[in-house]
């Protein structure tokens, strides 16, 4: 402790230092000073006393220094310790407590958490009870059905024994008297022996019989009397605490997993059961399959690698000489080699920097691929309008990766077997079509089922009946529009439509024209080849001029779809097939050979299919899956955007509305009595879904001409719809009790279509 002085003196005082030890008094002279005033009774009252008296006989000089007492230390044994345990005192305190209670909270609550997860497991509760029962019924069960079965069978074929040696010894002449005697031993001795192991077989399936019930009331019997005692004594809440008993003791029994024995003395172990993907197992692969030599290797560009999908991919060189497409064409051989099947292998050529011939990128999916349900399509998540022009998402690969491509200035050819999924695969570039309001659609249906109906009200020109002669002048109205495009792009001095002109020209807009089942149409005796012709004129000039086309059809071979037009369509895509012939009659002659066939898709992959579209090889590719509900709210969307956007084609018009069109007197007259005949009809239906009117009489065809607004006579409309002389007859109508002159509705269309060439 350092005092400095707080007053004035003459001479220099030295400063001293005081040190105090605990225990002992501040050194002094022999002279007794004045005692200082006790300040309290406490012994740190009694300190601070001895400090300040201190202080002031160094400040009065007074103090003569003396040598520091010894400071006696007492040596401290470290491994001397009592049997309380080492938690520092802090630890028993509030904050301590609360400090321990967070830690068992948040020790509890990940138990808790790792619990939950293990559950789905087989290191599950559940899964333990469920193996616990198993283990408990193989138990009770035992091995000593196998013995009686080993009896039964030695009782089985003893008793057979016995009868062929008595039917023996039956038929054998008494005059053999050696052979009579011997087969009457013979037939004793079987006899006697089919009679033991009878007796051994009912002694061994009684014997099982009791064992199984002792080993069954040994195990079945506790958790019965746990519920059954439970429930005696204490209702529902003892039955599940016995329950709950007997659930515990048959996790307990089923803790341990089941393990598999791995048969490793097979000579042979593949990909498909269960072993990793290494270069000797493709190494031995690829020698199985014959694609290299015995001692040949493949070079590993990149190591076989698992995915995050559980499926393994590799990048291989083959050996000098040995092109990837002799590789591609023995993919058949490469997945039996591999233990998988042929739809889980994927092998592609190397595409962009450091492509190589013989280069392969191989990939093998864990399970069949596209057997999961599919995902949403991503239309539904479009709230804007789409882009035509750009590039339209088909649906995933088999990696999971999505699978694009741009259809401008292209043509497609969709095909596959009845079922393949053509239809639910279409709605992919319908809907993307649909969806951008610039798009005129053009849409034929060839099957006439319904599929493409939903699109209707969106269509300028909608063939649904499966017409060909109707389908045939579509196809005469695109050409001549085809021409009109072309017209008006000399006009402009440019070569081919883009999107900047077609939004500024509405009659370069783009069109799609899909055609459903070309079959019906192209096969048709009198339109079939004159469809033909215009669909190649259409195919191979309208590209250019902002006209798509899209043909679906279930085998197009030569016979359905001419080469001359199916050469033209650039996208192909292939859906399931039966043969590989039916493949190659889409992807193109040779397809198969190169290893790219549809006939290796399962059935169990619907919507999955070989598209080429874009680049040197096709890829698997399986469309987004749209509900019919899916559909329905993605073509009213299309409505709205179209609505807002002014291309919404006017609806169908009617008979009627033809005929206004005329804008002639009679075409009028015509077209009020087309609308009288289609009330009355409508009525009758609304009364009997069976009722139609064909006849009318002439005084209700005058009323609703005069409540029209037009004046004519019984007599005029006699010879404006004319009758033969069966039609004249009069009929009763309704109520009416005489007989009335009216007209028939064949009369009325037959006048129709004499006058202007309009049929129903």
């Amino acid at each position: 402790m350092t005092e400095m002085p707080t007053s004035p003196r003459t001479q220099t005082t030295e400063l001293a230092t005081v040190t105090y030890v605990h225990g002992a008094g501040p050194a002094t002279d022999a002279s007794t000073g004045a005692a200082a005033p006790a300040l309290g009774g406490t012994t740190q009252a009694t300190d601070r006393q001895v400090v300040v008296e201190s202080a002031r006989l160094v400040l009065e000089g007074t103090v003569t220094q003396q040598p520091e007492a010894p400071v006696e230390k007492t040596p401290v044994d470290l491994d001397d310790f009592d049997a309380r345990p080492l938690i520092p005192a802090w630890a028993r305190s509030a904050e301590g407590w609360a400090m321990y209670s967070g830690v068992v909270y948040r020790s509890r609550l990940r138990a808790y958490r790792r619990w939950v997860r293990r559950q789905p497991t087989d290191r599950g509760h559940v899964a333990q009870f469920k193996r616990g029962v198993r283990r408990t019924q193989d138990w009770v069960t035992g091995f000593e059905g196998i013995q009686t079965q080993a009896l039964a069978h030695q009782a089985h074929v003893a008793a057979k024994q016995a009868r062929a040696a008595a039917k023996a010894a039956r038929f054998t002449p008494s005059l053999m008297k050696t052979k009579k005697e011997v087969a009457l031993r013979e037939a004793d001795r079987t006899q006697t022996v089919a009679m033991q192991a009878v007796a051994a077989h009912r002694t061994a399936k009684s014997y099982r019989r009791k064992l199984r019930a002792m080993r069954a009331g040994v195990a079945y019997g506790p958790p019965l009397a746990a519920i059954t005692t439970g429930y005696a004594t204490g209702g529902g809440v003892g039955a599940t605490a016995g329950a709950l008993a007997t659930f515990a003791s048959g996790a307990f029994v089923g803790r341990h997993p089941v393990t598999e024995e791995t048969d490793w003395s097979a000579d042979w172990r593949s990909l498909g059961d269960g072993d990793p993907m290494s270069a000797p197992m493709l190494d031995e692969v690829f020698r199985r399959a014959k694609v290299i030599g015995a001692d040949e290797s493949l070079h590993m560009v990149k190591m076989p690698m698992l995915d995050a999908r559980g499926a393994w991919s590799a990048v291989i060189d083959l050996p000098p000489g040995i092109p990837a497409k002799k590789a591609m064409r023995s993919i058949s051989e490469i997945a039996s080699a591999l233990g998988v099947e042929d739809a889980q292998v994927t092998m592609v050529k190397t595409k962009g920097k450091g492509a190589r011939s013989g280069r392969l990128e191989l990939y093998v999916a864990k399970e069949l691929p596209f057997t999961e349900e599919a995902a949403k399509g991503p239309l539904l998540a479009l709230e804007a309008a789409a882009n035509f022009w750009g590039r339209i998402q088909i649906g995933p690969d088999v990696r999971g990766l999505p699978i694009s491509i741009s259809v401008v200035e292209r043509s497609g050819l969709v095909g596959g077997e009845p079922g393949a999924g053509k239809s639910a695969s279409g709605n992919v570039i319908l809907l993307a079509a649909a969806l951008d309001p610039r798009v005129i659609l053009w849409l034929a249906d060839g099957k006439g089922g319904g599929d493409l109906e939903p699109f209707e009200a969106l269509c300028e020109w909608f063939e649904g009946d499966a017409d060909p002669e109707s389908f045939y002048e579509m196809l005469k109205a695109a050409v001549a529009d085809m021409k009109a495009r072309y017209a008006l792009l000399k006009k402009l001095g440019k070569r081919k439509v883009t999107e900047e002109l077609a939004d500024k020209y509405p009659l370069l807009r783009q069109k799609l024209l899909w055609v459903d089942e070309l079959m019906f149409y192209t096969t048709d005796d009198e339109f079939g080849k004159k469809i033909t012709k215009l669909l190649r004129n259409l195919v191979s000039r309208g590209r250019a001029a902002g006209i798509v086309t899209f043909c679906a059809t279930q085998k197009p071979g030569s016979d359905v779809v001419d080469t001359s037009l199916r050469d033209l369509l650039s996208i192909r895509w292939a859906l399931r097939c039966t043969t590989p012939e039916a493949s190659d009659t889409i992807l193109g002659k040779g397809a198969a050979a190169a290893g790219y066939s549809a006939k290796t898709i399962e059935p169990e992959m619907r919507g999955a299919g070989l598209l080429w579209a874009e680049g040197s090889n096709p890829v698997l590719t399986r469309a987004d899956y749209y509900t019919d509900d899916e559909v329905e709210l993605l073509v009213r969307r299309a409505c709205e955007l179209r609505r807002a956007a002014g291309t919404l084609p006017e609806g169908p018009k009617s008979l009627a509305d033809h005929l206004r069109d005329k804008g002639e007197p009679e075409a009028d007259i015509l077209a009020v009595l087309v609308d009288t005949f289609a009330a009355y009809d409508q009525q009758a239906k609304e009364e009997d879904p069976a009722g139609s009117v064909d006849w009318l009489p002439g005084s209700v065809l005058v009323d609703a001409l005069t409540a029209a607004g037009i004046e004519i006579t019984p007599e005029k409309l006699g010879r404006l719809v004319v009758r033969e002389a069966e039609e004249k007859k009069k009929r009763t109508w309704q109520d009416s009790g005489s007989a009335l002159n009216g007209f028939p509705i064949q009369a009325l269309f037959r006048t129709v279509q004499a006058k202007y060439d309009l049929t129903a």
